[in-house]
Parts: structure tokens; sequence; C-alpha cells
């Protein structure tokens, strides 16, 4: 199964933070985001993350399968929980699906290149200049990425670009 994380990212590198009312997501990045969730019919998704997605009310996911990674909760109406990368996996995969979208946060999108389980990156890079932000944080003793190639690059609008990268691993 083909792994796809999609991550926004500040102009500077950080993880754009969750949203806050003084910095809401660019939308360009949001719709870009919607627009991957439809193509692959899923996303895998920490509990963190998810409440944040949860607290606007509506979801606007419509009828996608989407997984939390939690070891804390162990149900949420609606959605698979599982707790760790390779469940979450094994569960799109039974079902069918031959690429699983990873959204966030930072932890997961961590635990899962740190378990070589990324086949792909999408980065749209936000205009902005943050100071505090999540970084993306590989321990090599676990393992280490030979090569990472750029597939695509695209404007989205509002001056938010995407990065596609594939991973190559040793």
């Amino acid at each position: 199964m083909k792994t796809i994380l999609w991550a926004t990212l500040t102009a500077n590198g950080n993880y754009a933070r969750n949203a806050s009312p003084e910095h809401p997501p660019k939308q360009e990045a949001f719709s870009d985001f919607l627009d991957q969730v439809k193509a692959a019919g899923n996303f895998i998704v920490g509990r963190r993350t998810f409440e944040s997605f949860q607290a606007g009310g509506e979801s606007p996911f419509g009828d996608v399968d989407i997984v939390v990674i939690s070891k804390s909760v162990k149900d949420i109406p609606g959605v698979k929980v599982v707790e760790s990368p390779q469940a979450a996996l094994a569960y799109l995969q039974e079902k069918g699906y031959t690429t699983a979208l990873l959204s966030g946060g930072a932890d997961l999108h961590n635990a899962f290149l740190q378990q070589g389980l990324v086949d792909e990156i999408l980065f749209p890079i936000a205009p902005v200049l943050e100071g505090k932000g999540y970084n993306i944080l590989l321990n090599q003793d676990h393992y280490q990425y030979k090569d990472i190639q750029l597939l695509d690059f695209k404007s989205l609008g509002g001056g938010v670009v995407r990065l596609h990268y594939a991973i190559g691993r040793e």
C-alpha cells in the first residue's frame, strides 16, 4: 500500500500549527487536503488533530474512511480507532485501499517516518514565517532514508505552493 504524508509547512520549514482564530489555515492548503482526501477515499490522523477537525462542527470530509490513531481513546463514533501506524494501514488494506493518506499531527508523522512507512510526501508551503512550530524529527537509529526525489510542484494560489516528493529507501 502506498502511504502519502500530507502536511502544511510554513515558509521557514515548521509545521503550521493547529488553526487558531489569529492564524487560520490557508484556504488553498485546506482545499488541497480535501482534494487529496477525496482521491484516496481515506485518511489517517492522530486524535488531537482529529478533534481539531471536529471543533468546527459539521465534517467537511463526506463519506471517507477516517482512521484515528490513539492509545488513550478506544472508540469515536463514525471513525475507526486503532493504536498503531501498522494497524491503521492494515485496516485500510483490508478494506481494499491501495493508497493511504496520512494527515496529522507531527507526532504521528514522525512515527510513520521513523518506521519507514511513508512512500510520498505532499508539502503545501504557506507564505508565513512562524517562530514556534513543530518539526520533522527522524531518529537515524531506527530508519534512514537514502533519497528524496521531487516528483512535482504546483502553485495552489494565494502564495501557497505544494511540493510532492517520493522517498527512496536504502
